[in-house]
């Protein structure tokens, strides 16, 4: 323990013991992942960031080592402690100019949005001497004014390669395309048992995997079109179960994409049309199921039973309206007079 302080001091990375933890240390081999809490703060005090707080969520971060995470000295640290363990660790500067950015991103994930979002495509250190704001105060005179940082790590879990589901960032090119077939037909069963909530995000993880790769292809090439018909499948199903959770005006923006690029696609048609009729987008309604029945004759009597379904509620909001304003502008009613006392 003395020796692995020593040589992180040389480093430049001072560690604080505050609770010990359990067991042997690991011997973190590349793949590994680690779960941790973790909290930073400048040398005087000031808090940047907590783990326990941050978006409200009390979400703990997870890191895969060995894959070139942007903030190396936390993977540096971590493999100096034990399952357990909460040590606090005063980093130089060199150590810390990437945190930023990091940060920036952590921030964004916790606030449901994309973790790259205002960021710029080059690379970390080209970023910092961007002058480009990164939507924070305290992380705008970070950037400009680099300094030490205290990390406060708890690590509270230590998976083994192997041992667990890798996330999509953390996957091979060849990982994500053999998870593609596993987690649509995981997704196929979750729907057929009611379970469309949990059918929606295998649909998307799905998804997901396969635009990741399709962002290293250029837009219309074969590589690029294949990956674009195995994603549609996939889309339609992930809109239908968007459909049973009433997210319509989603469906139509995704049924709309798939409708640009395959313009004879019956079900993106079909979907689309009920996501119409489900937002009172009459004219919309009537046009797609016009299309469907153009595309696939053999949809008729469905289509009939759809259309009769949207009439319906039409007339019964109509009926309903026209109630609900009934007498506001009845003009026989006598004008109301004022009084005095």
């Amino acid at each position: 323990m003395e020796e692995e302080a020593r040589k992180l001091l040389e480093e430049g990375i001072r560690k604080k013991l505050v609770s010990p933890g359990k067991g042997e240390l690991s011997t973190f081999p590349n793949g590994t992942k680690v779960i941790f809490h973790y909290r930073t703060s400048l040398c005087n005090g000031t808090l940047l960031d907590d783990s326990r707080s941050m978006g409200g969520r009390n979400k703990p971060m997870e890191l895969i080592l060995g894959k070139k995470f942007k903030l190396a000295a936390w993977e540096r640290v971590i493999i100096t402690m034990r399952q357990g363990e909460i040590a606090e660790f005063t980093c130089e500067t060199k150590h810390t100019a990437l945190y930023p950015l990091v940060s920036q991103s952590l921030r964004n994930i916790s606030a449901g949005k994309d973790p790259l979002e205002g960021q710029r495509h080059c690379c970390g250190i080209a970023q910092i001497h961007s002058h480009h704001s990164l939507g924070h105060n305290d992380l705008d005179e970070l950037q400009a004014n680099p300094q030490p940082l205290v990390f406060t790590i708890e690590l509270l879990e230590v998976l083994p390669p192997g041992s667990f589901q890798l996330d999509v960032w953390a996957m091979t090119d060849k990982e994500k395309l053999e998870l593609v077939p596993q987690v649509h037909e995981e997704g196929n069963m979750l729907f057929k048992q009611g379970q469309i909530k949990e059918a929606t995000q295998k649909y998307y993880n799905g998804i997901a995997c396969l635009k990741n790769l399709q962002m290293k292809e250029h837009p219309g090439d074969q590589a690029w079109l294949k990956l674009d018909h195995m994603i549609t499948p996939l889309l339609l199903n992930y809109c239908q179960c968007l459909l049973l959770q009433d997210q319509y005006y989603e469906v139509i923006e995704h049924c709309s994409s798939l409708i640009f690029k395959y313009e004879d696609n019956v079900k993106a048609y079909y979907k689309r049309a009920k996501a119409h009729a489900a937002v009172w987008n009459e004219a919309e309604a009537r046009a797609d199921f016009a299309k469907v029945l153009e595309l696939d004759p053999s949809l008729g009597p469905s289509i009939s039973k759809e259309l009769r379904a949207m009439e319906e509620r039409i007339r019964t909001k109509e009926k309903e309206e026209k109630g609900r304003y009934k007498g506001l502008f009845n003009y026989n009613t006598p004008p109301a007079t004022a009084t005095t006392g």
